[in-house]
């Protein structure tokens, strides 16, 4: 699963090549018509739909041999619900689906990430594997630089530091990239930013389209509202979503089916306020009260008309419209770590912490700061209310491990999921779990 252009093909052609490089068959609903209308009108039986396909095809499909993909499966409902039939009388056929909208045919609980199939799709026997924008680690190797990823990985902390600026160099070529693959590769190829900005444009034109193809009509003027409004509300001072901000007279109501549908097609995410930041967080969101991003931060700056200019700014990129772009870029990280942050804002005054996770029995703030500004009131006022055993403070100053607050640099985030994971075990050692 994931938003539209991300990578799902790729990925899954990329592994038929490694573990099955000599029998695979690979369908596209979206593209073959006639196989989507045939696998509507035909019954449910593996067999039978095995024959349509090859017959299709002109291939052989052995079970125990062949991996089928089914590319676009969101496109026939039927072909979704025949996963389940595959499944119970078929297993040892492999079978590897993806969708670009594939979120739009599961139904979600409100205000969790868990997914409640319908119908008669086969909980429980197929696995989901969603699939993000390439991180500012997979970008590195993109870019040749696996050294450097390696050192971060690794935490070869001398080598790291005293590369240091060349880190902050390629994170501001990531700001500006994204990591949508379509365009990584134009940067990785070309090294031209307009090039990397005119696909960024194809891309969401294309997501426009998707909006008149699979939205309802009476649906269609909110979704667009709604996804072109994220950057403006990224650079306002709220403290949540704030729907007026969309058009006057705006309620939440209004909205809420355009905001479920962009979070079920993978084109935003939707950060709670967690009041108290109690453990589990879950129990504590307030879904009246969120933050929503975009999914890749490349596409951000395109939907702000962002010049390429700014790479040679200094440390504007990261300031621009009040450091949304960073603080963009450090929510698909953690999201991409398999985290599902909240956040923290004082009941009064202007108090704010930009992400709270969650890690065995305590709760971590984490504070996005733009460029190399150190100031952390919000920080001193969270921990003074909720003393938290680690703050961390992520902004483009060099690493310091603090007692109370550990500076973190931003394009070495992967320290605090493992630190917090460190941290984790040691509590359970001492506990005798």
């Amino acid at each position: 699963m994931g938003a539209r252009q991300v990578g799902k093909t790729w990925l899954m052609e990329h592994f038929a090549q490694k573990v099955y490089p000599k029998d695979t068959v690979l369908v596209n609903l979206m593209e073959d018509e006639a196989l989507r209308v045939s696998i509507e009108q035909a019954s449910l039986d593996p067999q039978i739909l095995l024959m349509l396909i090859q017959a299709r095809c002109g291939r052989r499909i052995v079970p125990g041999r062949t991996l089928l993909i089914i590319d676009e499966i969101q496109e026939s409902p039927r072909a979704l619900t025949a996963l389940k039939f595959f499944s119970e009388k078929l297993p040892e056929l492999a079978v590897m689906a993806a969708g670009s909208l594939l979120g739009l045919s599961l139904r979600h609980r409100r205000g969790t990430k868990s997914r409640e199939p319908r119908g008669s799709f086969p909980v429980g026997k197929v696995s989901f594997l969603d699939v993000h924008p390439l991180t500012f680690a997979e970008f590195l190797s993109a870019c040749g630089e696996d050294l450097k990823r390696e050192a971060l990985e690794e935490d070869q902390r001398e080598v790291v530091d005293l590369l240091h600026d060349e880190y902050v160099r390629l994170l501001k070529d990531y700001l500006f990239v994204g990591g949508m693959p379509e365009a990584v590769k134009a940067f990785v190829d070309e090294r031209d930013y307009h090039a990397v900005r005119r696909i960024q444009k194809e891309i969401l034109r294309a997501y426009d389209a998707d909006f008149v193809k699979h939205a309802d009509e009476t649906l269609l003027g909110r979704l667009r509202l709604l996804w072109k409004n994220i950057p403006a509300q990224l650079a306002k001072e709220n403290k949540k979503y704030i729907y007026k901000a969309l058009k006057e007279g705006a309620r939440g109501r209004d909205y809420e089916e355009a905001l479920e549908w962009l979070d079920e097609a993978g084109m935003v995410h939707q950060v709670f306020r967690a009041s108290p930041p109690r453990l589990p967080l879950k129990a504590y969101e307030d879904f009246s009260a969120f933050k929503l991003y975009q999914h890749d931060v490349g596409l951000l700056g395109a939907m702000s008309d962002l010049p390429p200019s700014v790479i040679l700014e200094g440390d504007s990129l990261f300031t621009n419209f009040k450091g949304a772009l960073t603080e963009q870029y450090v929510l698909q990280e953690l999201v991409a770590m398999g985290v599902e942050p909240s956040y923290w804002s004082a009941e009064k005054g202007d108090a704010e912490v930009d992400f709270l996770v969650q890690g065995g029995t305590a709760v971590y703030p984490i504070e996005v700061k733009a460029a190399c500004n150190l100031k952390a009131k919000s920080l001193a006022t969270y921990r003074g209310f909720f003393e938290p055993p680690i703050c961390y403070r992520t902004s483009l100053a060099r690493r310091s491990d603090g007692n109370l607050i550990r500076d973190v640099p931003l394009f070495d985030l992967l320290r605090i999921a493992w630190e917090i994971q460190d941290s984790i075990g040691a509590a359970r050692r001492r506990s005798g779990i």
